[in-house]
């Protein structure tokens, strides 16, 4: 390389020093916790010691300073060695280490975001290359920046097909600003990796992908040094080979993988390497960045203006929620330059391709690759530069749920849009319905789960999840339905609407979405039989407004009827029943898909499973006739 600028001997020795001692305070925090993995971290120190004190641009007293450059380790395992770095650069004290994996301390075993140097949670392999991905798209696209996304990956977690989305991802956004090393030391956890030490395969593999792929000696400072000076025209994988356990003794072998040394070896080894470190008079001290990312204000993300949709029979009074999502995003847009939109190649059926065609330079297509959609996400949402939205099928979250925990654990503010819930798609069958997604996302702490049943609620949900912290769900519809709402109805997180209701009801329906209108049809075709049942909107199933459904609930005897779109399992009516089951005198009734269903119209499948008005007034009117029994 004609510009390469190779660093003088001191500067090397310094970074061989520096590795020295990564290893020794990985050694030492993992023996003080009795768990851990010294092995892993020993592998990646030259690795760690060239990025963090040769080649990376951040300031270390600000870890979350937006100019700086982002490094993620993908490799959770290894996380004494990043901790260790963070001492090295005297952000923490060297004797915190010690504290590692106690439950008051900071340094848990794998990174999580309360460390301020770490922006998202990794651990679960192969994610860290797609949070990556967002962070380096974010830089180069949104921030129009000069910071770098450093990502250090372990050759076990190539297995994950997660990982080549990633490379996919990167490859086809030529994200030049993008490093991926990988640590391929060979040995995995229960047995060695597919591919070993061939590293010519991984350099094959990573090409295909359409990336720059180096194979490099990892414990060699020269070689990383010069690998990550290079000018790069696209994304950069390093292929390190390295020893599993490198300047330990006789451990690079199965079986010592997430073990510590016991104390004795420990303090062997590590007189050891310390008879290593080789006296040198230079100090290494991180570039500082370049100041040119501009800041950003994510607060008081508000809509331009007020729906303006019309209730009743008026024209523009039906609208689909999916529909009515995609024209809230483009009109959320209008009012903030940060509000960014990603999609799995559905953008025409979640309506997403409305913020598209309005923001181009803001739409992130993700392809059929719905894991990495999620990973990108978060990293587009990190440092707080975007306000983050992510749509597809409600059914094709599942396929993402490893991620979407770890967004829970990355305290990661993505909101998620899934489209075509339930049975009431109709004719495209069961394999596009959407029917376990309340319950999964009901599973994730943190999570608010926003399920609209009109155009103007959808808006309002749209508003409110871009200003809630944590991961939002909204739960979509494909029928198109009656608006219910006026313009200037108010919605906020956690309170239900009671969109119907007489002084003698006789019970309290509680729908939502397609299932809401149906028992809004319920209760006119009962009020002609003298039936009078009060209806409810939770609007939110996470957090329920339980207070509202019990006091309500209590004006109808205690009788309560659920019903819900999705099947019976962690769904809308679990919620309710768990709202209740304290309460005296209360008895909830539950209708529900109860199997895996078929394709048919919409109409014809809710009347199967007896989640249309006939069901629930068949329901309602069994309550009459039985008083409190069912």
């Amino acid at each position: 390389m004609e510009d390469y600028h190779k660093p003088d001997q001191q500067t090397v020795q310094a970074l061989r020093n520096i590795a020295t001692r990564l290893r020794i305070n990985s050694i030492k925090a993992t023996t003080a916790a009795g768990s851990g993995h010294p092995t892993s971290c020993s592998s990646v120190a030259e690795i760690m010691s060239v990025l963090f004190f040769h080649s990376m641009k951040y300031r270390p007293e600000d870890p979350r300073n937006p100019n700086n450059d982002r490094f993620v380790l993908s490799k959770g395992h290894a996380a004494p060695v990043l901790y260790a770095v963070w001492a090295e650069t005297g952000y923490l004290k060297e004797n915190e280490l010690l504290n590692l994996r106690k439950v008051d301390s900071i340094l848990e075993g794998h990174p999580v975001p309360k460390q301020q140097f770490v922006d998202v949670a990794t651990g679960s392999l192969g994610q860290g290359l797609g949070a990556a991905c967002g962070m380096a798209y974010t830089g180069k696209f949104f921030d129009k920046a000069s910071y770098r996304v450093f990502c250090l990956l372990g050759d076990g977690e190539l297995s994950e097909g997660s990982v080549w989305e990633a490379m996919a991802f990167a490859s086809y956004y030529q994200l030049d600003n993008l490093v991926a090393i990988l640590d391929i030391n060979r040995l995995g956890q229960s047995d060695p990796t597919p591919l070993q030490h061939h590293v010519e395969k991984y350099q094959r593999r990573c090409e295909s992908f359409g990336w720059h792929a180096i194979i490099v000696d990892g414990h060699s400072v020269e070689e990383l040094c010069k690998v990550l000076s290079q000018p790069r025209h696209q994304p950069l994988a390093i292929i390190a080979k390295t020893i599993k356990g490198k300047g330990i003794p006789g451990i690079d072998k199965m079986g010592w993988h997430g073990k510590p040394l016991p104390k004795d070896m420990a303090e062997s080894v590590i007189k050891e390497l310390q008879n290593r470190i080789i006296s040198c008079n230079k100090r290494l001290y991180p570039a500082p960045p370049n100041e040119d990312t501009s800041p950003v204000s994510l607060r008081n993300i508000r809509m331009p203006s007020a729906p303006s949709y019309k209730p009743g029979d008026k024209v523009g009074s039906v609208i689909a929620t999916r529909k009515a999502y995609g024209i809230a995003l483009a009109k959320l847009g209008r009012y903030n330059e940060r509000v960014v939109v990603l999609d799995g190649d559905t953008k025409n059926s979640t309506f997403s391709e409305l913020f598209k065609n309005e923001h181009p330079n803001r739409y992130v297509e993700c392809y059929i690759a719905e894991q990495n959609m999620v990973s990108v996400a978060i990293g587009c949402a990190v440092r707080d530069r975007n306000v983050v939205f992510a749509s597809t099928f409600a059914t094709f979250f599942t396929r993402a749920y490893d991620q979407l925990r770890m967004a829970a654990i990355s305290e990661s503010n993505i909101n998620l849009c899934g489209s075509h819930c339930g049975v009431s798609i109709g004719e495209d069958g069961p394999s596009q319905m959407g029917l376990e997604d309340l319950a999964m996302f009901r599973a994730i702490p943190a999570a608010t789960v926003f399920y609209p049943s009109d155009g103007v609620s959808t808006e309002k949900a749209v508003e409110l999840a871009a200003n809630t912290k944590g991961l939002c769900f909204i739960r979509t519809s494909r029928p198109e339905n009656n608006i219910i709402y006026n313009c200037n109805e108010d919605f906020h997180v956690g309170q239900a609407k009671v969109v119907y209701k007489t002084n003698d009801d006789y019970v309290t329906v509680v729908g939502a979405g397609v299932t809401l209108h149906e028992a809004l049809a319920a209760a006119e075709m009962l009020k002609k039989e003298r039936i009078n049942i009060r209806v409810i909107d939770p609007f939110t199933i996470k957090p329920l407004d339980s207070k509202t459904i019990i006091d309500n609930a209590r004006a109808t005897r205690g009788r309560i009827i659920t019903v819900e779109d999705h099947y019976y399992e962690g769904g809308l009516g679990e919620a309710v029943c768990s709202a209740v089951v304290n309460e005296t005198g209360f008895t909830v009734h539950r209708l529900a898909v109860s199997q895996v269903p078929r394709s048919g119209k919409p109409h014809e499948l809710l009347r199967i499973f007896g989640i249309d008005r006939d069901g629930i007034a068949q329901a309602a009117a069994g309550v009459t006739a039985a008083g409190t029994t069912w």
